[in-house]
């Protein structure tokens, strides 16, 4: 037992990914923004009150309520470019989202994240928010973060939704749910996530339990 607690303590640092919306920001303000922008400019009714409840899966997913789906495409490329000039600034970080990533770092390991979103206007949020991952890795949805989970050698995926969790059980990564966006943390249980925090801010005191810190 004294051996395995002694491999246990000398294991590398560990990888730990993140998802973005809803994880490490709260991107309802600027989303909701972005989509009453792109209505005026369309005509098109959305409804953006709706559309920011169910942040995660990828923009066409929810573009296509809106839109026929000959039009999900180019919509979603009118939205990307005016995303930045109207969806950053407004967006703030998630209490404790700064304080994960340091956690991590400050551990020795390598904080990454992998998100659905664009990834430039993933970018454009954590330069904004001053929040310093070790990489960001975007476009990637559910099942598909797994892909880049597994290339940076992540054990442990940090996310909100139900997707967040299949992806981090398909790179066999430990997943860590946080109840901060649409799924409560009884789906997200039930989902299979390893581990429920109500929020961040939990983040740090469960990792240094995960990974005790090296002498």
């Amino acid at each position: 037992m004294a051996h395995m607690a002694s491999t246990r303590f000398s294991a590398p640092a560990p990888t730990v990914g993140f998802d973005l919306d809803m994880t490490l920001i709260d991107s309802r303000p600027g989303i909701r923004a972005c989509y009453l922008a792109l209505s005026e400019r369309t005509g098109t009714y959305i409804d953006a009150d709706l559309a920011v409840t169910r942040l995660g899966p990828p923009l066409a997913e929810e573009l296509v309520n809106w839109f026929p789906a000959e039009e999900v495409a180019p919509m979603a490329d009118v939205y990307r470019a005016m995303y930045p000039a109207i969806a950053i600034v407004p967006t703030p970080a998630l209490p404790g989202a700064r304080e994960a990533i340091a956690a991590v770092q400050a551990a020795g390991g390598r904080a990454i994240v992998v998100t659905a979103k664009h990834e430039p206007n993933a970018k454009l949020h954590l330069e904004h928010l001053g929040i310093e991952p070790d990489a960001v890795i975007g476009d990637l949805w559910a099942e598909q973060k797994a892909d880049a989970l597994r290339e940076h050698g992540a054990t442990v995926y940090v996310g909100d939704h139900v997707g967040d969790v299949r992806g981090a059980r398909k790179a066999d990564a430990l997943s860590v749910a946080v109840a901060t966006g649409p799924c409560d943390a009884n789906e997200l249980s039930e989902a299979g996530a390893d581990v429920v925090l109500t929020d961040l801010t939990e983040f740090p005191a469960w990792l240094a339990g995960y990974r005790p810190a090296r002498a």
